[in-house]
C-alpha cells in the first residue's frame, strides 16, 4: 500500500502535468482499440467480439472522465503549472466559478467537449444493449473516430495540461469578468450538449449507410438521440439570446455574430431532419435527403467549431486565433469525402433500385469525376478571368469597380459553361455507359399531389436549408472576399435582417399550413374545411394591426433605411417595413391552426369515450390536466401532439421577434433629481451609491420608474470595476420586466464630482414572450421524448424508468430557459457597446453601415458604438447632413478614408453583389429544380394509375354479376399505408 502511494505521489501528484498527457494519451490507444475491435465485430458477426468493442467504449468513457476530474482538480487546487490553469483562474475565484473556468478557453473547452461526448456514448452503448446488433459495430466505430480525433487535437495543438515556459506562477491572470457570474455555469453545457448530441444520430446514419439497412430501423432507433440534440441546440441559442441581452448591455439580444450563426446554422439542418424523416417514415420517400441532411449536420458542428476556434472570423464569442483550426480543416475534408463516398455506395438501396456491383462503381465513378471535374473548373475559371485591378494600385474607385465586374462575370460564366459541360460528360459519357443493360427502375413511392402534407414537408426543408446558406453564404463572406478580392468587408445585421427576415417568416407560414394538409392527397372539400377558421382570424389580425396598432404603439408597417440604393434597396425597404404586420398576423394564423388541432383532438377523445383525464386535474388549473391528457396518448399521437406544443412555443418566440420592431432607444444625461420620459414611463433619477467587495468596485445609479404617476419600481444599472481588471469595467443592466415590454437600462459613466449620469435606455416590447416561448418548447420536446413503455413491464417500474428517463431534461430544461447566461468562450468582448439616440431617419441610414474605426472596438457601428472617437465622428457626419450632402455621398467618402472594412455591409458594387446574388440564384435554381422533379414524379404516379385503371377494366370483363367490387372499383386506392393509418387514427381515438 505504501508503495502504491509513493507511485501516485511521484508519478501523478509530482508529474501532474504528464500525468495528464498521459491520460489524454490513454484515451486515445483505448479508442483506437475500440474502433478496431468494432470494425473487426462488424465484418465477423461475432457477438463476443462486439462484447468486446462495448467494454472498450465503456472504458473510454471512464478515462476521459478521469481526464477531466484531473483538470477540474488542477483548478480548485490552484495548480499553476498548468498554463491553462494560470490564464483562466487565481487565487481569489470563488470555488464554482474555478471549476466552470475548465471551459472557459480554447482546450478546456475541447476537453469539456470530449467528455460530454463520452457522456453520449455510455448513453448509447448503454441504450443499444442487445438491440441493433448489425448496426452497433459501425455506430461504435463512428462515434470513437470521433474521439480520436479531439484526442490527437488536444494531444499535438490544444493540450490543456501544457505546462508555461516560466514554470509556475505565484498566482494566476484570472477569469474574464464577463464570464464570473452564476449563468456561466448553464450556457456553456447546454449549447455542447445540442452540438455533440448530434454525433450520434450521425453514427446511426453511417451504421446504416455501411450496412446496408436504410429503413426505418435506424431512423427510430436514434428518433430520442435526434430530438434530445435539437432541444438543447434550440434551448443553448435561446440562452446565447439571453446572455447577449444581459450581460452585454447594448440593449437587444442577436446581432448575427459569426459565432451565433455557428451555433444556429445546426439547428436550422437538424429542425429540416426532423421534419423530412416523417416522410420517410410514413412514406418511404426521401432517404437520400435524409442521410444527406444528418451528415450536413454533422459537419457544421465541426464547422462551428472552426469557426469558433480558428480566429479566421472575428467576434466578441471566439477564441483567440490559434493552429487547430488546419487540425478542423483536414478533419472537414475526411468527413465530406467518406459520406459522399459512402452515399454513393449505397446510391442503389437509396432509391430503391435493384443493386449490383456495377451500379456501385458506377455511382462512385460519376460522383468523384463530377466532383474533380467542378473543382478543375472553378480553377480553369479564375485563371481566365485574370486578376482584377487592386483598390492600392492607385486607380480610381470606378475603375476598380468595373474591372471587379467584369472579372466577376468572366469567372461566372466559365465556370457555368465548364460546370455544366462537366456534369454532362459525368453522367452520359460514365455513368450511362458503365449501367448500359443494367435495370435501373425505381420502386420507391412517388408524391402524389403537391396538396399534400409531403409536399408543405419539403418546402419546409427547402425553406429551413435556404435560412441555413444564406446565413452561412453571410458569415463566411468576409473570409472569402479577403482571399479572393484582397478587401476587408464586414456583413453586419443590417443585411441579415434584409434578406432572413422574409425567408424565415415563409418558414413560419410553413409551419402552419403544413399542418392544415392530409398524407398523400387532400380534397378540396377537406382544405376549405380546415382553412376556413385559421385564415379567416389571420385576415382579422391583419385588419385589427391596421386598425388599432398605431394606438397601441405598435403600428403595423415600420420604414427603415434603406440598406442598398437603387430598386433592389428600395424593394426590401417595403418587404421589410411591413414584417411587423406580417410577422403578428403569421402569429395568430398558426396559434389558430394550433387551436384548432387540439380542439379537434379532445371532441375526438369525448366522442368516442377514451378521455379518461380525472377532473380534479382539469379543476387544479386546466395545465395538469393537459399535461396529463399529453403523456396518456399513444406514442405517435405524444410526438404528434408534442410537436404542436413545440409550434406554439415558436409561434410566441416569434411574437416576441416581432416586437423588435417597435424598439426604443434612447441616451441622455442626467442630474440628481431629474426625471426624463420613455413613452409611459416616467424615469427619476436619485443619485449614485458605491459598494466594495474583495474582487471588485461596484457603481450605481438608482433610478425610481414612475407609470401613470404611481411608482412601479427601482432600477440600479451598475459598473463593476475588477481589481485585476480595472480598466476593462463590466456592465451590470436593469430591466423592469412586464408581459408588454421591458424598460431596460444601462448607466454609461457617472462623474463622480457632479453625480451627474449618463443613461441609455430602451424599451422593448414583447421581449418576454421570447423566453416564455422557450419554457414551452421545453415542455413540448419533452412530451415528444416521454419514454415509450414496453406492454410486459411492470406498472412500478414503468414509472421508474420513465422518471429517470426525463427527469434530468425536465429539470435542467426548465431551470435553464428560466435563467440568463453568459457567453460561452473567453473572449474581447468590447466596452465600448452601448446605445446612441438616433431619430432623424438619414442618421439612420448614415450611421447604421459606418462602423466605429477607433480601433478598440471590433464590428461595432456608429449607431451603437459609445466611444469618445464614435461621438466625435458623430458629430461630423452630422453637420454634413445638415449641409444638405447625400448621406450615399458621406458614406462613399467615409469609405475613400477608411477602406470597405469601414462598412458594415459589403459594398453593392462588382464582385460584391456575389454575397446576395449567388444565394438567389441558387433559391430561384432550386425552385426550378425541384418543379422538374415534382412534374416528372407527378407524370410517373400519372402513368401508374392509368396503367392501374386499364388493368381493373379488363378484369370487370371476367367477373360475374354478383361478385363484390373491389377496392379500386369503389374509387378508394388502399394499400399498408392506409392501413397504418387506419390503426394510429383508431389509436388517438381509443
Amino acid at each position: 500500500m505504501s508503495n502504491l502511494s509513493n507511485l501516485i505521489a511521484k508519478y501523478v501528484v509530482g508529474d501532474f502535468p504528464s500525468f495528464g498527457l498521459l491520460l489524454l494519451l490513454a484515451v486515445m490507444v483505448a479508442a483506437s482499440y475500440t474502433f478496431a475491435v468494432s470494425l473487426s465485430a462488424g465484418s465477423s458477426g461475432r457477438i463476443k467480439t462486439l462484447q468486446a468493442a462495448r467494454f472498450g467504449a465503456y472504458g473510454t468513457v471512464a478515462l476521459i472522465t478521469v481526464a477531466v476530474l484531473c483538470l477540474a482538480y488542477a483548478f480548485v487546487s490552484h495548480d499553476f503549472r498548468l498554463r491553462y490553469v494560470a490564464h483562466y483562474s487565481d487565487r481569489g475565484m470563488e470555488t464554482i466559478y474555478l471549476l466552470t473556468a475548465l471551459w472557459g478557453g480554447q482546450d478546456g473547452s475541447l476537453l469539456w467537449w470530449l467528455f460530454l461526448l463520452s457522456l453520449y456514448i455510455g448513453a448509447c452503448v448503454w441504450s443499444l444493449g442487445k438491440k441493433h446488433l448489425e448496426l452497433q459495430p459501425y455506430i461504435i466505430a463512428t462515434l470513437m473516430s470521433i474521439v480520436i480525433f479531439f484526442c490527437v487535437l488536444m494531444a499535438f495543438a490544444a493540450n490543456p495540461f501544457a505546462t508555461g515556459v516560466s514554470g509556475a506562477r505565484p498566482d494566476g491572470e484570472g477569469l474574464n469578468p464577463l464570464l464570473q457570474n452564476f449563468y456561466m455555469i448553464i450556457h456553456p453545457p447546454s449549447l455542447y450538449i445540442g452540438f455533440v448530441g448530434c454525433s450520434v444520430p450521425f453514427a446511426y446514419a453511417v451504421a446504416a449507410l455501411v450496412t446496408g439497412r436504410l429503413d426505418m430501423e435506424w431512423i427510430q432507433a436514434c428518433r430520442k438521440f435526434t430530438l434530445f440534440a435539437l432541444l438543447f441546440l434550440a434551448v443553448g441559442n435561446t440562452l446565447g439570446m439571453l446572455w447577449a441581452y444581459v450581460e452585454l448591455g447594448w440593449g437587444g439580444y442577436w446581432a448575427w455574430d459569426p459565432v451565433e450563426n455557428a451555433a444556429f446554422m445546426p439547428l436550422l439542418s437538424l429542425a429540416a431532419f426532423v421534419h423530412s424523416v416523417m416522410i420517410q417514415e410514413r412514406r418511404g420517400m426521401l432517404k437520400v435527403w435524409n442521410v444527406f441532411l444528418i451528415c450536413l449536420t454533422f459537419f457544421m458542428t465541426i464547422f462551428g467549431t472552426f469557426l469558433t476556434r480558428s480566429g479566421v472570423i472575428a467576434s466578441v464569442h471566439s477564441f483567440a486565433q490559434s493552429s487547430i483550426g488546419d487540425y478542423f480543416l483536414y478533419f472537414l475534408a475526411l468527413v465530406g469525402a467518406f459520406c459522399f463516398t459512402l452515399v454513393m455506395y449505397r446510391w442503389p438501396e437509396l432509391r430503391d433500385i435493384k443493386p449490383t456491383d456495377k451500379l456501385r462503381r458506377a455511382a462512385i465513378l460519376t460522383g468523384w469525376i463530377t466532383l474533380i471535374a467542378l473543382s478543375t473548373a472553378w480553377v480553369v475559371s479564375s485563371k481566365l478571368a485574370g486578376t482584377p485591378i487592386d483598390a492600392t494600385s492607385g486607380a480610381s474607385a470606378e475603375m476598380v469597380a468595373d474591372s471587379s465586374t467584369k472579372h466577376s462575370l468572366i469567372r461566372i460564366t466559365a465556370f457555368s459553361v465548364l460546370a455544366g459541360a462537366s456534369v454532362f460528360a459525368a453522367i452520359e459519357l460514365v455513368f450511362r455507359r458503365m449501367t448500359k443493360g443494367l435495370d435501373l427502375k425505381t420502386v420507391r413511392p412517388k408524391f402524389e399531389s403537391i396538396w399534400s402534407r409531403e409536399f408543405t414537408f419539403l418546402l419546409n426543408n427547402y425553406g429551413l436549408l435556404f435560412v441555413m446558406f444564406f446565413v452561412l453564404v453571410f458569415t463566411t463572406f468576409p473570409m472569402v472576399s479577403e482571399a479572393f478580392w484582397n478587401e476587408k468587408v464586414t456583413v453586419g445585421p443590417l443585411i441579415y435582417n434584409a434578406f432572413i427576415q422574409p425567408l424565415g417568416l415563409g418558414v413560419f407560414f410553413l409551419m402552419g399550413v403544413g399542418t392544415l394538409f392530409g398524407w398523400k392527397k387532400s380534397s378540396e372539400e377537406q382544405l376549405k374545411k380546415n382553412f376556413m377558421i385559421p385564415v379567416g382570424v389571420g385576415l382579422a389580425a391583419i385588419a385589427f394591426h391596421f386598425a388599432l396598432g398605431k394606438l397601441l404603439g405598435h403600428p403595423a408597417v415600420v420604414w427603415s433605411p434603406p440598406v442598398y440604393g437603387g430598386a433592389m434597396g428600395k424593394g426590401l425597404q417595403v418587404l421589410n417595413a411591413i414584417m411587423p404586420v406580417l410577422g403578428f398576423s403569421l402569429a395568430v394564423f398558426n396559434a389558430a391552426v394550433i387551436i384548432q388541432e387540439f380542439t379537434l383532438l379532445y371532441r375526438s377523445r369525448i366522442r368516442t369515450g377514451s378521455e379518461k383525464t380525472p377532473k380534479i386535474l382539469w379543476y387544479m388549473g386546466l395545465l395538469p390536466g393537459f399535461l396529463y391528457s399529453m403523456f396518456t396518448l399513444p406514442p405517435s399521437g405524444r410526438r404528434r401532439y408534442g410537436g404542436y406544443i413545440v409550434h406554439l412555443g415558436i409561434v410566441l418566440m416569434f411574437l416576441g421577434f416581432t416586437g423588435k420592431s417597435w424598439t426604443v432607444d434612447r441616451e441622455t444625461t442626467i442630474k440628481v433629481g431629474e426625471e426624463y420620459q420613455v413613452e409611459r414611463y416616467t424615469l427619476k433619477y436619485m443619485g449614485p451609491r458605491m459598494e466594495v467587495d474583495n474582487s471588485k468596485r461596484m457603481v450605481f445609479a438608482d433610478v425610481k420608474v414612475f407609470e401613470g404617476g404611481k411608482e412601479v419600481g427601482k432600477l440600479s444599472p451598475a459598473k463593476f470595476i475588477y481589481k485585476k481588471m480595472p480598466d476593462s469595467p463590466t456592465t451590470e443592466i436593469a430591466t423592469l420586466q412586464t408581459i408588454r415590454d421591458d424598460l431596460y437600462i444601462v448607466v454609461g459613466s457617472i462623474n463622480p464630482e457632479t453625480k451627474v449620469a449618463s443613461l441609455q435606455i430602451h424599451l422593448n416590447p414583447l421581449v418576454n414572450w421570447i423566453w416564455f416561448g422557450a419554457i414551452i418548447l421545453i415542455l413540448g420536446s419533452i412530451v415528444c421524448m416521454w419514454p415509450e413503455f414496453e406492454p410486459q413491464e411492470s406498472r412500478a417500474w414503468q414509472v421508474v424508468r420513465g422518471t429517470g428517463a426525463v427527469a434530468a431534461s425536465i429539470t435542467l430544461g426548465v431551470v435553464i430557459a428560466l435563467l440568463p447566461v453568459p457567453a460561452f468562450a473567453q473572449g474581447n468582448a468590447s466596452q465600448h457597446s452601448g446605445s446612441v439616440q438616433i431619430d432623424d431617419m438619414k442618421e439612420k441610414q448614415v450611421f447604421g453601415q459606418l462602423r466605429c474605426m477607433c480601433g478598440t472596438c471590433p464590428r461595432e457601428l456608429l449607431s451603437s458604438c459609445a466611444c469618445s472617437t464614435a461621438d466625435q465622428t458623430r458629430e461630423r457626419l452630422r453637420m454634413r447632413l445638415a449641409r444638405g450632402e447625400s448621406p450615399e455621398s458621406i458614406v462613399d467618402d467615409y469609405v475613400k478614408e477608411h477602406g470597405t472594412a469601414s462598412l458594415g455591409i459589403p459594398p453593392n458594387t462588382g464582385a460584391f453583389r456575389a454575397i446576395y446574388a449567388f444565394p438567389i440564384v441558387a433559391l430561384v435554381g432550386s425552385g426550378v429544380g425541384l418543379a422538374f422533379v415534382l412534374r416528372r414524379w407527378r407524370s410517373s404516379a400519372t402513368d401508374s394509375a392509368v396503367a392501374g385503371k386499364n388493368e381493373s377494366t379488363k378484369s370487370a370483363g371476367k367477373k360475374g354479376d354478383g361478385d363484390a367490387p373491389s377496392d379500386r372499383e369503389r374509387g378508394a386506392k388502399r394499400d399498408a399505408y392506409d392501413d397504418r393509418i387506419d390503426a394510429e387514427l383508431r389509436d388517438l381515438d381509443g
